[in-house]
């Protein structure tokens, strides 16, 4: 199969034209849709090839055009709503979490709105607190919501024609710190259904699990690679799917591995990070299964600073993963 070296917010862009070239059904709509500064070069000339029908371009009303998307995606159309912030998101939440997330529930599976709302997160660049929030938690604490998160440019293409493709409202979030990553993206993007994609293994050890999501994912791969240079070997797996958690990756390589350590982009507090330790405890064999206690790697509990200084100090690093990892032996 023919390969093409791609960058993150290039492959996503594969994905859109993908889906709007093979499903006349899907459109896209949000603010910033033709703006490199709201969306980076994720949806480059979409607008010139496909046309503004179906390419739109809204004012700022988030709850508006999330409505909008999650009607057309109950009428038959599978809608894409698009918020260039994940911070100004929580303006559409009665939409995402009352409306799209509890359709299908309330009206006995026979109404299905097969709604993708993308949700972006920024960070650094002295943004500030109300710019840089990473809210995945939230979102993949609503049952009815599937919620994804991809690291790789490949799957950053492949998780959003599955998410638009899945017949479940999805939540669908790409992190702008990894858009100028690359890789080798296939010509064909794989078509496995959402419902059947989970966590994945990218690099193998024997002595340390280490987990995490989008830009989490890349601080453990780092850090593994650290790590292996005292002698410490590391199995990487990346979640993809934060809603709902497949769990039996993760526990399979903890009763090998017998260490977790577990990153995530946003806060401890009720937050992704905790939650993977607790599901895996809870399914762990035996306690003694572990050599050490668990660790997670997560935002200090404070807003994010706008301060460069600060940032520096806020946001972890894969040297945070690598001392809590060793800290472990």
């Amino acid at each position: 199969m023919q390969k093409t070296r791609v960058s993150y917010g290039e492959a996503i862009c594969h994905g859109f034209k993908y889906l709007l070239r093979e499903h006349p059904e899907v459109f896209v709509i949000g603010q910033g849709l033709w703006s490199p500064w709201y969306v980076g070069n994720s949806m480059t000339g979409l607008d010139k090839e496909f046309g503004v029908e179906r390419v739109i371009d809204t004012p700022v009303s988030e709850a508006s055009c999330t409505g909008i998307a999650i009607g057309a995606s109950l009428c038959g159309y599978r809608a894409v709503a698009i918020h260039p912030r994940m911070d100004f998101m929580i303006l559409a939440m009665d939409q995402i979490v009352n409306q799209a997330a509890k359709w299908s529930h309330m009206l006995g599976g026979k109404a299905h709105p097969a709604v993708t709302v993308r949700s972006i997160i920024n960070r650094g660049g002295e943004q500030g607190a109300q710019h840089s929030q990473a809210l995945q938690s939230w979102f993949a604490h609503i049952p009815g919501l599937r919620v994804v998160m991809p690291y790789s440019a490949e799957d950053a293409r492949d998780l959003l024609v599955a998410s638009v493709l899945c017949d479940d409202p999805v939540l669908y979030i790409d992190d702008r710190w990894l858009y100028e990553a690359e890789c080798e993206l296939p010509s064909t993007p794989n078509l496995t259904p959402l419902a059947k994609i989970g966590p994945k293994l990218i690099r193998m050890g024997e002595q340390v699990t280490l987990v995490g999501s989008s830009y989490a994912t890349e601080l453990c791969v780092q850090a593994a690679e650290d790590l292996a240079k005292h002698s410490i070997s590391a199995d990487v797996i990346d979640l993809r799917v934060i809603n709902p958690i497949n769990y039996d990756l993760i526990v399979s390589s903890v009763q090998k591995t017998g260490r977790l350590c577990v990153v995530d982009g946003g806060w401890s507090s009720c937050g992704l990070a905790g939650e993977i330790i607790a599901g895996v405890v809870e399914r762990v064999s035996s306690p003694v299964v572990f050599k050490a206690k668990p660790a997670r790697i997560t935002l200090p509990s404070a807003p994010a600073p706008t301060s460069k200084p600060l940032e520096q100090i806020y946001y972890p690093k894969a040297a945070d993963v690598v001392n809590a990892v060793r800290s472990m032996f």
